[in-house]
């Protein structure tokens, strides 16, 4: 039986301290649900608070991305080494908006370039962190138009067969994966909830084949996207779908713990 787990990804949002008092607030909610395995994603710099704010707690913490090279002239990426000597034990990698889609687009289209993750780099990033042993959680979705032309799956599938290129089953048997459709990341609009469970379920048959049977049945299937209290518990419920990845409503102590006791 895989344990649910709740990540909140907090994105480019807080200051160290804003992120102090809502981890405080967060920790005096959820303490007592043991059953149920939490990660926070702060900023960058908000890692060593969160860190030193959760080191008695069964809540890890967790960083939005990672470069994939240990050190060199990379101005401004951060490596999976440092972010091992950070405390971190979970990293979030090929989110949408590193990949430059966005469900809610809130900088110039002409920019949008500056996002440029793919499939290579995507791959390159998790053997960086299993060789740190740091657990990756790989996302995967569909824009609003592959949903409508009726391509879902065969995206997933693609972007899947990429990340895990030249990557054995058993170096990935505890790793995560989250499925994001990015026409709901930041719009409010939810993946009905039989559909996210069935695309859960399609990417699990999918890293039974493109890994092997033993690691899919492993690997925890999460579910992005408007992830709130009010669908968590309808979300969490669904055969398929072994908890979620939590973005906006994460932010916010009260409503982060309701999600994490829906699980």
């Amino acid at each position: 039986m895989r344990r649910k787990l709740v990540v909140g990804n907090w994105k480019m949002n807080m200051t160290h301290a804003e992120a102090a008092a809502i981890v405080e607030a967060f920790v005096r909610l959820v303490d007592q649900k043991q059953d149920v395995d939490i990660a926070i994603c702060p900023s960058y710099l908000s890692i060593e608070t969160v860190r030193n704010l959760l080191r008695r707690t069964h809540i890890g913490v967790g960083s939005q991305d990672v470069f994939w090279m240990e050190s060199g002239a990379f101005t401004g990426r951060i490596s999976a080494p440092m972010l091992k000597a950070a405390g971190v034990t979970t990293c979030i990698v090929g989110h949408s908006e590193t990949r430059g889609k966005f469900g809610k687009l809130e900088v110039p289209e002409s920019t949008v370039g500056y996002f440029a993750e793919t499939d290579e780099t995507v791959n390159l990033k998790i053997k960086a962190l299993l060789f740190q042993d740091i657990t990756p959680i790989l996302c995967v979705g569909e824009t609003l138009a592959e949903r409508e032309a009726g391509t879902t799956d065969q995206v997933i599938r693609g972007q899947l067969a990429g990340a895990f290129a030249g990557i054995d089953g058993a170096e990935f048997a505890n790793g995560v994966v989250a499925y994001e459709p990015v026409w709901a990341i930041g719009t409010g609009k939810t993946c009905d909830s039989a559909e996210a469970s069935r695309v859960c379920g399609m990417i699990r048959g999918a890293l039974a084949e493109i890994l092997d049977a033993d690691a899919a049945q492993s690997i925890r299937v999460l579910y992005g996207g408007s992830v709130k209290s009010s669908n968590s518990g309808e979300l969490f419920s669904q055969p398929d779908i072994d908890g979620g990845l939590v973005g906006g409503a994460s932010m916010v102590a009260d409503e982060f713990s309701r999600i994490v006791l829906s699980a």
